[in-house]
């Protein structure tokens, strides 16, 4: 049987395993609903881009995992000693990498609408460089570097107009996107110059971001084009040579077979080829390239697994399993309808001669996470029922809707596992209450 990922498999008990653990063991082991994240696969992820990015790209050049894909402190610990930076959004993502020891230098703060709080705390934290998005943020970060006597590093966010081919919902480089200042309104022009006159304000050079789960052939390949020539067009007009590039993230991973599988080092290789040949025919020099991946570095690195409860066959309709967790775990099929392969991981020797709907236990109709899954007739309460990919925006987007409490996270590392997260009590639910 082929699997979405390398780190999935069976054993000779008829199990479905992962990261060559078995996953009714580790149920067991850890209770249910349960989020397992594979370490090894986190750190394969990683080297492929920072190798990647040492051969094709010049000396400063850095991947930064964006952390709303999957935040929480061991993370950090994991991307910053395999010599990665981070994307930021939040003050609370900024204190979690912080906490965990990152190299806060080596942070990029972004969001559509920083407050005057979370700029504070980003400079009390040490944040490398805020991507900023607008004028009003240019000047209370500048209002803010002055109180401070510091000179504060940015980038500007731009939106390039280009169509990435993705879901509408992860959709961000379009024009009429909330992020940035577009080149074809000539407000990136504006807020170029504006940056350029603050004193305590240091432009390090631009950023844009297409969208996510890209699969298209060349939308990082336009993006730099469209990017590089708004680099040259500064300099033309501003005596302003752009030293960093930020393209963003997006990198599709596979959910499902349908879904291809992308060489992550060769489409890099194929960005920097023509970053290099852009910059040769503007006549200026490559600048520093960085990246944002979070889901191609994370999402096959996790799987969640699920306790059966009831199954309810409805003759001439449809069948449904219930499991013990659902839309507060993983909301995106609820928010994208998103595809996932899903498995009766207690029974991978038995035919899968019936479909399924998986349903959550929420008081929500829509609680749903996978229709028309190939499932054993023989399916019934207990069974441990596994769900693939769900390393990205799953953990991170989950909530205590119907006071339900939020699973753990285990990691699997050369055999063993430790938790990396507690499960939530139902204390802790109710600890903020008064």
């Amino acid at each position: 049987m082929a699997f979405v990922c390398e780190n999935i498999s069976v054993n000779e008990e008829g199990v479905l395993t992962f990261a060559g653990q078995s996953t009714e063991e580790l149920a067991r082991q850890y209770g249910t609903p349960l989020y397992l994240m594979d370490e090894d696969r986190i750190r394969q992820n990683c080297r492929t881009y920072v190798n990647a990015f040492s051969e094709h790209f010049p000396e400063g050049s850095m991947p930064l995992f964006a952390g709303k894909a999957c935040c929480f402190k061991q993370i950090y610990r994991i991307i910053s000693s395999e010599n990665m930076g981070c994307d930021v959004v939040s003050s609370g993502e900024i204190f979690t990498a912080s906490e965990a020891g990152m190299d806060m230098e080596k942070a990029f703060f972004h969001g559509n609408n920083k407050t005057d709080a979370d700029i504070k705390f980003a400079m009390d934290r040490g944040v490398g460089y805020f991507v900023a998005d607008n004028e009003e943020e240019i000047l209370a970060i500048e209002a803010e570097a002055a109180a401070r006597g510091i000179v504060q590093k940015v980038l500007l966010r731009i939106t390039p107009g280009i169509d990435p081919h993705t879901y509408e919902a992860v959709s961000t480089g379009k024009v009429d996107s909330k992020f940035g200042q577009a080149i074809a309104t000539g407000q990136a022009e504006e807020i170029t110059a504006l940056t350029l006159r603050q004193e305590h304000v240091e432009l390090a050079g631009f950023h844009c971001h297409v969208g996510s789960q890209v699969f298209a052939e060349d939308v990082f390949e336009r993006a730099s084009d469209v990017m590089l020539e708004f680099i040259a067009d500064m300099n033309a007009k501003f005596g302003y040579m752009a030293g960093c590039l930020n393209l963003g993230g997006g990198y599709g991973v596979r959910y499902v077979d349908s879904d291809p599988y992308l060489y992550i080092a060769e489409k890099i290789g194929s960005v920097a080829g023509a970053i290099k040949r852009k910059c040769e025919s503007l006549d200026i020099p490559v600048p520093v390239i960085c990246m944002e991946p979070g889901r191609s570095i994370v999402a096959d690195a996790g799987m969640t697994l699920y306790t059966a409860g009831s199954v309810k066959k409805i003759p001439g309709y449809k069948n449904y399993v219930s499991v013990d967790g659902g839309m507060t775990d993983n909301p995106r099929y609820a928010l994208y309808k998103s595809s996932y392969s899903c498995y009766n991981a207690s029974r991978m020797n038995e035919e899968a001669d019936m479909e399924v709907t998986i349903g959550g236990r929420c008081c929500e109709s829509g609680d749903l996470i996978q229709l028309d899954v190939p499932m054993p007739s023989s399916t019934e309460r207990g069974d441990i029922i596994a769900v693939c990919t769900t390393g990205a925006y799953n953990y991170s987007m989950s909530s205590n809707y119907n006071r339900i409490p939020r699973p753990a996270v285990v990691m699997l590392k050369s055999g063993s596992s430790y938790v990396a997260v507690r499960r939530e009590t139902f204390e802790d639910v109710a600890a903020q209450d008064i």
